[in-house]
């Protein structure tokens, strides 16, 4: 989505809000050229109006300013903190220019992710039960090593989950939008998944949540895997159908370990909560220490790249921002 009428050059930016004291702290000192300002997007700005604003940092851990996007509709740029964007480009208009936080979340994500197929593999919930409940009892379990690993979508987080994945032995596909060769070897395009699911020990959501993606993971889709498959979903809960995911685990067919769910929250007593082969973490995969020098790192280089005449990184839209002269 793009402005019909960009007007604003680069060199035009010169404020800044953060959300939050402890990056203002962290970021105010380095941006000599530019006026820093503390702002959560929800009350006025400390030190200028809202319509002074060129740069907003959105908040990472409150979403509450969405109830109100207007408050941002003078701002040039918004650079989120989350990877994912749905239903912020819808709210804010076109002539807001967008920014994704890209590799941000990607380390601790993928942490998630391979946490999650090596609970699930080898029944770490099973022992962490047996051990509340003062019992010391060996078991055998599936192993992760020689799994045939399906990874659906190869972005930041889905590329981060495949290098950490490597080194345990397992034969990996990579599925994309589109099948292609790159560096490493064979894409495979989200097209081929008749043919992939059914050859899949593990599968890894990994894709950002579109139009085209919503609702991918149907029950048809799932039918596909082979019994005793592993779901992990570290994208968005609702790539994957819960009632048709829901249907396969408790009739234990297949297993699930999301970090991500739709609804969100999962409501206590559906049956993805309590049942056998099922792990649901309350979407923490990017909530980790791990995430605040990275944020602070992009939103540096955003600044840097804007100074220099550059287009910042992963634009989702470009809003009313002149990128025509921008260089490459």
């Amino acid at each position: 989505m793009t402005s019909q009428h960009p007007d604003v050059a680069l060199s035009d930016l010169r404020v800044i809000s953060l959300p939050e004291q402890k990056l203002f702290d962290q970021i105010s000192d380095e941006l000599r050229d530019f006026t820093c300002v503390l702002w959560d997007l929800e009350g006025e700005p400390e030190g200028c109006a809202r319509e002074d604003i060129d740069i907003a940092v959105a908040p990472y851990f409150s979403g509450r300013w969405m109830k109100d996007p207007s408050v941002v509709e003078n701002v040039k740029l918004l650079q989120l903190q989350s990877t994912g964007y749905n239903g912020v480009p819808e709210r804010i208009g076109p002539d807001v220019a967008l920014a994704s936080a890209g590799w941000v979340h990607a380390a601790g994500t993928a942490e998630i992710a391979v946490g999650l197929i090596i609970a699930a593999q080898r029944n770490m919930d099973r022992a962490i039960l047996q051990q509340k409940e003062g019992v010391y009892k060996r078991y055998f379990s599936r192993a992760v090593a020689d799994s045939r690993v399906a990874v659906v979508g190869i972005g930041e987080i889905g590329s981060a989950v495949i290098d950490r994945l490597r080194p345990f032995e397992v034969e990996i596909t990579r599925v994309a939008s589109s099948a292609r060769e790159d560096e490493q070897g064979q894409v495979r395009g989200v097209d081929e998944l008749d043919q992939i699911l059914p050859e899949t020990d593990i599968l890894v959501v990994a894709l950002p949540l579109t139009e085209k993606t919503e609702n991918l993971f149907n029950a048809a889709m799932l039918a596909k895997l082979p019994d005793d498959a592993l779901v992990v979903n570290v994208g968005r809960g609702s790539l994957v159908n819960t009632d048709a995911l829901t249907e396969e685990v408790v009739a234990g067919r297949l297993r699930c370990a999301l970090d991500v769910v739709d609804p969100e929250p999962l409501p206590g007593d559906h049956p993805l909560m309590s049942a056998a082969g099922s792990i649901v973490l309350p979407h923490v995969g990017g909530s980790n220490v791990s995430y605040r020098p990275r944020v602070r790192d992009l939103i540096l280089q955003q600044i840097e790249l804007i100074k220099a005449g550059k287009a910042p990184q992963f634009l989702v839209q470009s809003g009313r921002l002149d990128l025509d002269s921008a260089g490459e």
